[in-house]
């Protein structure tokens, strides 16, 4: 518009050539209608308003209104209240429907706020879910909504005033007395007086008592009843020429079975070489002979005890009988005469090895769990049992009694370990905890726990009496040094087998250069001990390999036992 205006106002150059002092007719015309038209003028007449008009308030020092970005959630300046709720300016959206353009509050609609009492909402509630009818809260008035025919019935009420008011029938007690006189006064403990205060079952009821009782007798005799223990020979040959038993440690084998040193170095075993059959049921646990490892003790869920010959014929000697549940731990006393058996039956049992003979019964009436013999050889008529009451109790063979009680442990106890030269005992439970004791003190003297730890069920010491190898329920074998406050070494920790679930047993090769356990695959792992490496991985059973035991004086040769009810020897 600025140009069009001043369109004329100058020469142009073709106009130098014409004389100046002799006006054109064209700048005439111009010069015209530029002092006729003015500037105001010609805007009016050309411009076109295209937006429409719209009021806006003017800021006087804030030249802009942005708070902040789309993607954050705070702002940086503190801003007024009228800007926050200022009206929303603008053209409308044409496309918006009739719905979209109400008034919104909340996704779903417009929410009124309203003050309305817990107890009336429930008793309304109620009311409708009762009588079908409920007051209106939009209307005044008292209207009703719903079932309306009920409501000249009840009059009206609520569940909660529709209350019949009661007359005549509320119990009457005995007087109270007189609260001076302190004998005679019962006071609000008066009885009632119709009260009955012998409770007699009706016929049908007492029938049910007495079955009960009667089946209540029963299975308590049945557990008291001891079971005659006996025993069977399997061979003719109990003693040999001299009239030695079994029991004689032979001298016709390779390894010099009398030593006390381990040799020199174990290596891997690669086959089987021998499989021992004779339980019906699986093998819980198994035990060499102490020391010289010539026989073998096996204990089975068929609830029989078997001692099988490791070198020569291989044969089952004897079958011990006294249990009638499946038996769970056994354990041998320091010179082999005699050994502990404790089964699910809840008797613990002391035997003579060679006869056979049972030579004493124990039972707290709790299922024991483990058993071990003291180790010292002036205390092989002590023993003591983890019992599943949390218990540990330790028994004096001659006396037939209970000499001394642990309790600290919050769960069954699954394993006893001497150590320290049998001065202290490590106990593991089911509280996933491991305790210390000192022998024939009830209080521990170390308690090992963690919330990452989990239950220990088989433990073994190692043959130089520095390490304690515990089989954790997290598929690992943990480490602890008994001699340094009893620490884990973090170093050493065994993996690469399937236990979770299952008490497998853990053992060290006679010159600790290997460790040994079986798995729930029915496999037998090797580890080496420096290194913790799995040298070694081979089926061994068919079902849960739950027993391992390295000879003590053999290279290469390992025995163990499975839920397959078969005992194997590798070599």
């Amino acid at each position: 518009m600025d140009v069009l205006a001043a369109y004329g106002s100058e020469s142009d150059s073709g106009d130098e050539q014409q004389n100046a002092t002799e006006p054109s007719k064209n700048e005439e015309d111009h010069a015209h209608l530029s002092s006729e038209v003015s500037m105001k003028d010609l805007k009016s007449k050309h411009q076109l308003q295209i937006a429409p008009f719209v009021e806006t308030k003017k800021y006087e020092n804030d030249s802009s209104r942005h708070l902040m970005a789309f993607n954050e959630k705070e702002t940086k300046l503190n801003v007024k209240y009228d800007d926050m709720f200022a009206p929303e300016i603008g053209p409308e959206n044409p496309f918006k429907t009739r719905q979209q353009l109400a008034k919104k509050n909340t996704l779903s609609g417009f929410v009124e706020e309203a003050n309305f009492s817990a107890f009336h909402f429930d008793n309304q509630q109620k009311t409708f879910a009762s009588y079908g009818y409920a007051v209106d809260p939009s209307a005044e008035g008292g209207k009703f909504v719903g079932d309306l025919e009920k409501v000249p019935d009840t009059k009206g009420m609520s569940v909660f005033e529709n209350i019949e008011k009661r007359t005549g029938d509320k119990r009457k007690r005995e007087e109270r007395g007189d609260p001076a006189e302190i004998e005679g006064y019962l006071g609000p403990w008066a009885k009632f007086k119709d009260e009955k205060q012998i409770a007699k079952p009706t016929e049908e009821q007492q029938k049910i008592l007495d079955e009960y009782e009667e089946k209540k007798d029963k299975s308590s005799k049945k557990e008291e009843e001891k079971i005659e223990e006996k025993s069977r020979a399997h061979i003719d040959d109990l003693f040999d020429y001299q009239g030695r038993s079994f029991l004689h440690i032979p001298n016709d084998t390779e390894s010099d079975l009398k030593s006390d040193d381990p040799p020199d170095k174990c290596f891997l075993p690669k086959r089987l070489i021998h499989t021992w059959s004779g339980h019906s049921k699986g093998v819980a646990a198994i035990r060499l002979f102490p020391k010289s490892g010539h026989l073998l003790l096996s204990a089975s869920m068929d609830c029989k005890i078997k001692i099988w010959e490791v070198y020569g014929k291989r044969r089952n000697i004897r079958t011990y009988l006294g249990h009638n549940k499946a038996v769970r731990d056994i354990c041998f006393s320091n010179d082999g005469t005699k050994f502990l058996s404790c089964g699910y039956d809840r008797w613990i049992k002391l035997w003579d090895t060679e006869t056979g003979e049972c030579l004493g019964r124990y039972s707290n009436k709790k299922i024991p769990y483990c058993v071990k013999f003291n180790p010292d050889e002036d205390k092989q008529h002590l023993f003591i049992a983890g019992m599943s009451d949390k218990k540990m109790i330790t028994w004096d063979t001659r006396e037939n009694e209970i000499v001394q009680e642990y309790d600290r442990h919050l769960g069954a106890v699954n394993t006893i370990t001497f150590f320290d030269r049998n001065q202290r005992i490590a106990t593991t439970s089911d509280d996933k905890s491991i305790r210390i004791w000192e022998w024939d003190i009830p209080v521990d003297t170390k308690l090992i726990q963690d919330p990452t730890m989990h239950s220990m069920p088989a433990v073994t010491l190692a043959p130089n009496g520095k390490w304690l190898a515990c089989q954790s329920m997290d598929n690992q074998i943990l480490i602890y040094n008994v001699l340094s406050r009893f620490r884990q070494n973090r170093k050493k920790v065994f993996k690469g087998h399937m236990n979770a679930g299952y008490a497998c047993q853990v053992n060290f090769s006679p010159d600790m250069s290997y460790l040994v356990s079986g798995d729930a695959d029915g496999k037998l792992n090797i580890w080496d001990w420096k290194t913790t490496k799995l040298y070694c991985k081979f089926k061994a059973h068919s079902e849960v390999c739950i027993g391992c035991e390295w000879l003590p004086h053999e290279t290469s040769k390992i025995v163990t036992c499975g839920w397959d009810g078969l005992i194997k020897l590798w070599d």
